[in-house]
């Protein structure tokens, strides 16, 4: 069946310097995973945090099922990610030694499964930020002079 991307946090790009990547999966309710199917999910101001060797995203927007009526669930709860122990050793690691943070990516469906793609990140600064603007407007510029020259 493959991999459907239903939400991406582009702002974390933006924001961070992105290092490791993780896989986790998502404890949802039955209202949640059927908004998710709809791609009615917003990751904009989200974040991941490390409580008691497990781990949860906090903030993540998924909206209302419409056919939910009572049995609906609350839009910004916090919810658990499931990741391996081994996983979660590494990540509290180099949270504690390096000062990464922990950013959610994206939230996608792999063969059915709610799950969510987090990385150990560092802030950029601002100069980091400009630079990265720049670098993507010659890219665009470069891109531009080679479809007019072809």
């Amino acid at each position: 069946m493959g991999r459907k991307i239903i939400s991406t946090n582009k702002k974390a790009f933006h924001e961070y310097h992105i290092f490791d990547k993780y896989n986790a999966g998502m404890v949802l309710t039955g209202t949640e995973i059927k908004s998710v199917r709809k791609s009615a999910v917003n990751l904009k101001d989200s974040f991941v945090k490390l409580d008691n060797g497990e781990v949860y995203l906090y903030n993540c927007h998924i909206s209302l099922y419409e056919q939910g009526n009572r049995y609906n669930h609350e839009e910004k709860r916090t919810r658990k990610l499931l990741l391996n122990k081994k996983e979660i050793d590494k990540i509290t690691g180099r949270i504690k030694k390096d000062g990464y943070a922990i950013v959610p990516l994206e939230i996608y469906l792999e063969n059915g499964w709610a799950k969510v793609e987090i990385a150990l990140a560092k802030g950029k600064k601002l100069y980091d930020k400009r630079e990265d603007l720049a670098k993507k407007a010659q890219n665009r510029d470069i891109q531009r002079n080679l479809k007019k020259s072809i």
